[in-house]
């Protein structure tokens, strides 16, 4: 049991470091959370300080989904005790201790916990989600298209008890869908950011 909590305690606080925040932080002066979406994920980054830094803190939000699951893993072997560790990791990343409970949406961490469970569906959700992206210029719509596909993947990919992995795809799933509720109303109205769209820090205002 000290184990379990251990880990539970761990995943969450490696998914309360918020690059995002660090970065522009750091790099502007500023706090991400009061400019463009107001999280500190990937896509608000490349809107304000572009692709590269987009793309660091992409890579490094995944990283603490994969070492969160990985750590269980390792520690533990128990695959419940793996996806416990995984919904810890993006609770951190979504509410974050460090940060007041303000983070991002968890698309980038899911991903990298999912990358530690089942290496061929994250590779597909990946296809997925960046050829929405690239069809439609909205990240939005490739994270949410992802997230639905999600149960479908497991359901017909993963091999053995699915039953467990199901439901905590389902619930992942749905979390994501729910964190990005404002953005499909932002398509909606027309105002969603797209892809290659900047802007700066000082025009930009908290929405």
């Amino acid at each position: 049991m000290p184990v379990v909590v251990f880990l539970l305690i761990f995943s969450y606080l490696v998914g309360s470091i918020s690059f995002g925040y660090i970065f522009v932080k750091l790099l502007k002066g500023v706090d991400i959370r009061k400019f463009g979406s107001g999280n500190t994920g990937a896509t608000n980054i490349m809107r304000v300080l572009g692709p590269a830094p987009a793309a660091a803190v992409f890579l490094l939000d995944g990283l603490k989904g994969f070492l969160a699951v990985y750590a269980a893993r390792t520690l533990t072997g128990n695959p419940y005790i793996e996806i416990a560790s995984a919904i810890a990791v993006v609770a951190g990343h979504n509410w974050p201790v460090f940060f007041g409970f303000k983070g991002g949406r968890g698309v980038a961490t899911s991903l990298g916990a999912l990358a530690g469970l089942f290496p061929v569906v994250t590779f597909w959700l990946m296809v997925i989600g960046f050829s929405t992206i690239g069809l439609t210029k909205y990240v939005s719509m490739g994270s949410v298209l992802g997230a639905l596909s999600l149960p479908f993947l497991i359901i017909f990919m993963v091999e053995g008890d699915k039953i467990p992995y199901l439901v905590f795809g389902t619930f992942l799933s749905l979390l994501v869908i729910i964190r990005h509720i404002p953005n499909l109303k932002r398509i909606k109205e027309g105002t969603e950011s797209k892809v290659g769209q900047k802007v700066t820090i000082d025009s930009t205002k908290k929405r």
